[in-house]
């Protein structure tokens, strides 16, 4: 009954992806609604139709009933414009707006502690493996998946340099690290090498069988070894997560900005570009993040408009 829609699919999904976008989860969530449709012996995109399948999941949060519609909506709009036949959802169908998690911001403590736990894994390889992930995470703000992502070729020690390839939209980017970073890394390496002389994978951290790290086995052992660090949730949506070491070095960075006087707005876009953001305004979120990042932005405008009404 869909067999339309599915070439469709495909057409619309090799289009974005000519344009960088990644789109698992939206490919896997697609052809989940055309099976709903063929169940239903439906051949076109209703807005009834389309509001039914969205609220499936039983119990499911508002913020996932959203995602589903933004997606669907998305590819109802572009077969639309093939065939007006088809109808698009408008705005606005599911409710309410989305609450991102509160980024769990670590202090320098909270960080060594981390390290520290890491120090009870398994096997040496493990060990050090994941006490250097931990690192590159706190010290260059990139994403768990990109720091999985890097291959050793990567890592230039001579430069002090990584070269971060599997970003967002398929951008490339590099990074400069501190030669302390440099040479953990490169200690590293020497212990990775002489585990595994012949590699197993390309990757510059591998698992204890010389394979690239798996997202959801990293994700576990985190979450052990923040329990076992003593870091508990501070609140039911402030929990201690890899990607919140992402948030505290940019929160940090910003910090170190306002205290020394800078011009934070004409810094901002080299913190955007750093950080991989698509955009400068991704960045600006982290002014709300934490409480003394406000205090500090309220307090250089309250003194501009003191020095203005001198």
């Amino acid at each position: 009954m869909t067999a339309a829609l599915r070439a469709a699919l495909a057409d619309y999904l090799a289009l974005r992806r000519s344009l960088g976008y990644g789109l698992m989860s939206d490919e896997k969530l697609l052809n989940q609604f055309l099976d709903w449709l063929d169940d239903h012996d439906r051949d076109e995109i209703t807005v009834a139709d389309a509001l039914a399948w969205v609220r499936l999941p039983e119990a499911a949060s508002a913020g996932w009933l959203r995602m589903r519609m933004r997606v669907l909506r998305g590819f109802a709009g572009y077969v639309h414009t093939v065939d007006p036949s088809h109808e698009v959802p408008p705005p606005g169908l599911v409710p309410g707006r989305v609450d991102r998690a509160v980024p769990y911001l670590y202090c320098d403590t909270e960080i060594a502690a981390l390290i520290t736990a890491a120090d009870q894994l398994s096997t040496p390889l493990r060990r050090a493996t994941i006490a250097t992930l931990i690192g590159l995470l706190a010290v260059t703000g990139m994403r768990l998946g990109e720091v999985i992502g890097l291959d050793d070729t990567d890592f230039d020690p001579e430069q002090g340099l990584l070269t971060v390839r599997h970003a967002k939209l398929g951008k490339h980017r590099l990074l400069p690290l501190h030669s302390s970073a440099v040479n953990a890394v490169t200690a590293y390496r020497r212990l990775r090498d002489d585990t595994f002389p012949q590699p197993v994978s390309p990757a510059l951290l591998v698992s204890q069988t010389g394979t690239r790290l798996l997202h959801f086995n990293v994700g576990q052992t985190f979450a052990r070894l923040a329990r076992q660090a003593g870091l508990a949730p501070r609140s039911p949506r402030c929990r201690p997560r890899p990607h919140d070491l992402r948030h505290t070095f940019a929160v940090n960075t910003l910090l170190d900005w306002y205290r020394d006087g800078g011009d934070v707005a004409a810094r901002l876009p080299l913190l955007s570009t750093y950080l991989g953001h698509v955009a400068p305004a991704n960045s600006y979120w982290y002014l709300e993040a934490a409480p003394e990042l406000l205090a500090q932005a309220v307090d250089r405008l309250e003194t501009r408009a003191q020095d203005g009404r001198r």
